[in-house]
């Protein structure tokens, strides 16, 4: 699949329907994704980008079919990551000295990824190569995702080339911000920063702030991942720039996992004691160990409390929770207040354990937490409610 994006700009990448996982099992995919990568004929021809590895030879293929390889001047690698590079050492046994425009830190890795000395050319913020009607200007985005990364702008079309940046991980047949489900693309494109982008947050404004500093036009910008954003891009700009300001909705969440239902009828308890509170206030309950870890993060991100809760095990934690602090903690939220609660039989550390892990993962703790011993009575699930609804007034 080939299409133009405008007489200039061909997509030539792949879209992926069956990705369910994304680095590793580290990243839950559940509408696919796309590897985009843009050809540009001007009187230069340049290729930005390419696909993920298992799609190499296909991509080669595909390419072959619009363009004779030989008239490739330039490929243009900015993020060295292998869902975009993957393809590259198929592309360079075809054209093996066409240079390769990156960052210097875009050279390290790729010649870690490959071990290949390939025709590399660095660039820096405000070089510009001159490819005929238009110049291509390269932005440094260090940490947006990866300390390689650059952002290519297309000047007299005006086209950001953005790579991770404004990406989702969303397969579509339409590609354009305008013609897909607006809900789940901004679900999509939500998960994508929480997920990835938020523990670079400071970069990110930083970032965002000088792009828009510099007051150029940008009809359109081509991540990635996912759909080009077409219809009023900045949109997803101004989003990222919301998204990288410690930001929360008026949400709590409340993440426990349960061995005998004692942990998750306090989790009920004190959510009914966070509404009575605050009937605005947006609550929601996720069982760490049946509900996937990605999607808990995202509503992590957008809100502005959150509540963990386990029942005590080898004088620990459920290993749910475990996985979902060191996540969280990776992830480096702001601006976030947390409390602890679970149930135990004999020695019950797991609320210590669990607000211990919240101050390492930077939350702001309002609370020592609140504990019920065995399968909590009715006197203990009062005691739950008023917690929830202490909680709700200290927010």
């Amino acid at each position: 699949m080939n299409f133009n994006i405008n007489n200039r700009v061909s997509w030539v990448g792949k879209i992926d329907w069956e990705l369910k996982w994304f680095h590793g099992y580290e990243y839950s995919v559940h509408k696919g994704s796309s590897y985009n990568a843009y050809l540009i004929r001007d009187k230069k021809t340049v290729l930005i980008d390419t696909v993920w590895q298992p799609f190499a030879k296909e991509f080669i293929a595909n390419l072959k079919e619009i363009i004779d390889l030989d008239q490739i001047d330039y490929i243009i690698s900015n993020h060295a990551e292998i869902d975009h590079s993957g393809a590259l050492p198929e592309l360079m046994r075809e054209i093996p000295e066409t240079p390769i425009y990156c960052s210097a830190n875009g050279i390290k890795s790729l010649k870690g990824h490959f071990h290949e000395d390939w025709n590399f050319v660095p660039v820096k913020t405000g070089d510009r190569l001159d490819i005929g009607e238009n110049k291509l200007v390269f932005i440094e985005a260090p940490m947006l995702h990866w300390p390689d990364s650059i952002f290519t702008y297309m000047s007299g079309d005006n086209i950001l080339f953005s790579n991770d940046a404004f990406g989702q991980h969303y397969a579509s047949e339409f590609m354009y911000n305008d013609l897909v489900d607006q809900a789940e693309l901004y679900h999509e494109a939500i998960k994508y920063y929480a997920n990835i982008l938020n523990p670079f947050s400071p970069l990110v404004k930083k970032k965002i702030d000088g792009l828009l500093a510099l007051e150029v036009p940008v009809d359109m910008i081509c991540p990635a991942h996912g759909v080009i954003w077409r219809q009023d891009p900045l949109q997803i700009v101004n989003k990222y720039l919301e998204w990288s300001q410690a930001y929360q909705e008026n949400q709590v969440t409340i993440v426990y996992d349960t061995m005998w239902n004692g942990t998750r009828r306090m989790a009920e308890s004190i959510a009914a004691g966070l509404i009575k509170a605050d009937d605005h206030l947006e609550v929601k309950l996720y069982n760490a160990a049946k509900t996937d870890r990605n999607d808990i993060l995202t509503e992590v991100f957008k809100s502005k409390a959150i509540l963990l809760g386990s029942p005590t095990v080898n004088r620990s934690i459920l290993a749910s929770l475990s996985a979902f602090t060191d996540a969280a903690a990776g992830l480096s939220f702001k601006n976030k207040k947390a409390a602890a609660f679970g149930t135990y039989g004999w020695s019950g550390e797991s609320v210590a354990v669990l607000t211990n892990r919240l101050k390492e993962a930077g939350f702001q703790l309002v609370s020592d937490g609140i504990k019920a011993a065995w399968n909590p009575n009715s006197d203990a699930l009062v005691r739950c409610y008023q917690f929830g609804q202490q909680f709700a007034n200290q927010l």
